[in-house]
């Protein structure tokens, strides 16, 4: 009885360690994340998911980096590996928490990257997926700005694409799905709202408004921009992007 006592509290006192140490870890990874060293914050993720390899936080959060690093790969050969890295990370992250926002968003977000590079049917299929999980974040947390990111440029690259793509989308939704600029912009706006820090949003909002004929508001949301702060290693090319954007509408 004595052995059988001792052993529980040796099995508490590790747990509790191991949540100490786990604890650490991500600390550490978020501050390497705030300090745009996404690899570096990436590693502690993994680190983190050694010991706790259903912690839905590190799983989304590998998802994520590991999709943005693997889509500034030059070789396509690494960048595919990345990408089916991180949807591996993606779909852990949504069976250990199917009613976690985030986990939900970084599903959509994986195949909004798989989207962007597929073609006709696998490109509907992608953007069905895409919807319909960050719809699904939404539903968990209405402010989740990235969700709300998502849809807006789910509408605004339905409302761009040519007839092939249109058709596969026509027979996959049974039917040409909803979408348009103004929807485009309203979802973008709202992720704006719920995160001013959001460059990327900043970026495709002033591409709406430029495809909607409207340059004034392009304008203001581009000089908005130029006065963000970095906080993702995409963030400068994205600003720089702006920039380019900005000095072509004056």
């Amino acid at each position: 009885m004595k052995y059988g006592i001792l052993s529980v509290m040796a099995l508490v006192f590790a747990c509790m360690v191991y949540a100490q140490d786990v604890e650490a870890i991500m600390a550490d990874a978020e501050k390497s994340e705030r300090d745009l060293k996404e690899t570096d914050a990436l590693n502690k993720y993994k680190e983190a998911l050694m010991i706790q390899p259903a912690n839905v936080k590190a799983l989304w959060r590998s998802a994520e980096l590991t999709g943005r690093i693997g889509s500034r790969l030059k070789n396509e050969d690494q960048k595919a590996g990345y990408m089916e890295q991180a949807k591996q990370y993606a779909e852990a992250a949504l069976k250990a928490a199917h009613n976690d926002a985030d986990a939900n968003y970084v599903v959509a977000a994986t195949a909004m990257r798989y989207a962007a590079i597929s073609k006709s049917r696998e490109r509907a299929r992608f953007l069905r997926d895409m919807k319909y999980y960050a719809d699904s974040a939404l539903m968990i947390n209405p402010a989740h700005a990235r969700a709300l990111y998502i849809l807006g440029k789910w509408n605004f690259d339905i409302t761009g694409m040519g007839a092939g793509d249109k058709a596969a989308l026509k027979v996959l939704f049974g039917g040409m799905p909803k979408a348009s600029l103004e929807d485009a912009i309203q979802y973008f706006e709202k992720a704006r709202a719920a995160d001013i820090f959001l460059m990327i949003d900043y970026l495709e909002l002033a591409k709406a408004y430029v495809k909607f004929h409207q340059t004034d508001k392009a304008i203001e949301v581009l000089n908005k921009m130029m006065k963000l702060p970095p906080r993702t290693e995409d963030d400068p090319s994205y600003k720089a992007e702006g920039k380019a954007l900005l000095a072509s509408l004056q």
